[in-house]
C-alpha cells in the first residue's frame, strides 16, 4: 500500500511523521506533491524520506490511499485536475473542513462511474500519536476502504466512523481544538506553544475563526461559543466550496479581512470591599480596563 498527498502543508506533515513513527508506512512508500518547494513542511518531509513533487497527477498515479490535504477551497479546483488520473484502486480522503462527500463525487463521476470516497476529520496530534479522527465513507467506497483508513488512523491516535452530518461538530472541537493545547504535543514537541497553536490555523479557516472569539474575551466564558463559531465556519466553507466562487489566487488574502466578528459582551462578577459582587463587562477587543 502506498500513500499519497495533495498538499505538503501541516496536515501532510503530521499524517507523514505518525504514519512512519508508527511503523505503517515506510517513509518512500508515501508521496506528497506541493507547487512550492520551499515551505518548511516540505523540508520536514524530505528529511524523512517522502518523496516529493510538484505534480498532483504524479502523486495520484503513486498511490492507493490519496489524501485531499489542501483548503477546502481549492478542492474543486484539483479534483477537475486529477479526476481523469483517479482509478478504481484509489481510496480518495479529504480532509478539506466543509467539503461534503457528494461534492467530492460529483466532480469525480465525471471521469469514472463510482468512484470511492471518503470524508475524514483529523487533528495534528497525530504526530505524537495521540490523533483524534472520524470519518464517513461514501456511495461507492466498501467496507473494507473504510476498514482501511481507519487501520491508518487508528495508529497515530483514535478512530471511529460516523454519521457524515457530525463531522462539522467534531471539525469545531477536536479537529480545532489542538490550537486550544494540547498537552502530549507541549511535552513531547521543541516548538512553543504558540507555534503549536498556528500550526492548525489556516487563514480564514474554521480554527482561526474561533479563536477570534476566545481573544475577544475570556477563554471559559467563550469556549462553547468557539466550537459553534468553528462548526458554523466549516458550514460556510461548505457553500463556498460547492459555489466555487473562490479562485486559488484568491486564498492569499485572509477572509478575517472582511470577517469582523462584533466581540459578544461577557459579563464577569467582581468582589467588592463589602463582599458584594458587581457586574461588569470587558472593554471591546478583550482588553482589561
Amino acid at each position: 500500500m502506498s500513500v499519497g498527498f495533495i498538499g505538503a502543508g501541516q496536515l501532510a506533515c503530521a499524517l507523514a511523521r505518525g504514519f512512519t513513527a508508527a511503523g505503517i508506512l515506510s517513509a518512500h512508500k508515501i508521496i506528497a506533491s506541493s507547487p512550492e518547494m520551499d515551505l518548511p513542511t516540505v523540508s520536514a518531509l524530505r528529511k524523512m524520506g517522502v518523496n516529493l513533487t510538484r505534480s498532483n497527477k504524479e502523486t495520484v498515479r503513486h498511490s492507493d490511499v490519496l489524501f485531499l490535504a489542501v483548503k477546502p477551497h481549492i478542492i474543486p479546483f484539483i479534483l477537475d485536475e486529477i479526476g481523469a488520473d483517479v482509478q478504481a484502486r484509489h481510496i480518495v480522503v479529504s480532509c478539506a473542513a466543509g467539503v461534503t462527500i457528494s461534492s467530492v463525487e460529483k466532480k469525480l463521476m465525471a471521469f469514472q462511474p463510482a468512484p470511492k470516497v471518503i470524508r475524514c476529520m483529523t487533528n495534528t496530534p497525530v504526530v505524537v500519536r495521540e490523533g483524534a479522527t472520524v470519518y464517513a465513507t461514501g456511495t461507492h467506497a466498501l467496507v473494507e476502504d473504510g476498514q482501511l483508513l481507519e487501520q491508518l488512523m487508528s495508529s497515530v491516535g483514535f478512530c471511529t466512523e460516523v454519521e457524515e452530518d457530525l463531522i462539522d461538530a467534531v471539525t469545531g472541537l477536536s479537529g480545532s481544538g489542538p490550537a486550544y493545547g494540547a498537552a502530549k504535543m507541549l511535552l513531547d514537541s521543541e516548538q512553543h506553544p504558540g507555534q503549536l497553536k498556528d500550526n492548525v490555523c489556516s487563514p480564514g479557516g474554521a480554527t482561526i475563526h474561533a479563536l477570534h472569539f476566545l481573544e475577544s474575551g475570556g477563554f471559559r466564558s467563550l469556549l462553547i461559543n468557539a466550537v459553534e463559531a468553528s462548526c458554523i465556519r466549516t458550514r460556510e466553507l461548505q457553500s463556498m466550496a460547492d459555489q466555487e466562487k473562490i479562485s486559488p489566487a484568491a486564498l492569499k488574502k485572509t477572509l478575517l479581512d472582511r470577517v469582523k466578528l462584533e466581540s459578544p459582551t461577557v459579563t464577569t462578577l467582581t468582589p467588592t470591599s463589602s463582599g458584594k459582587l458587581l457586574t461588569r463587562s470587558p472593554v471591546p477587543g478583550g482588553k482589561k480596563d
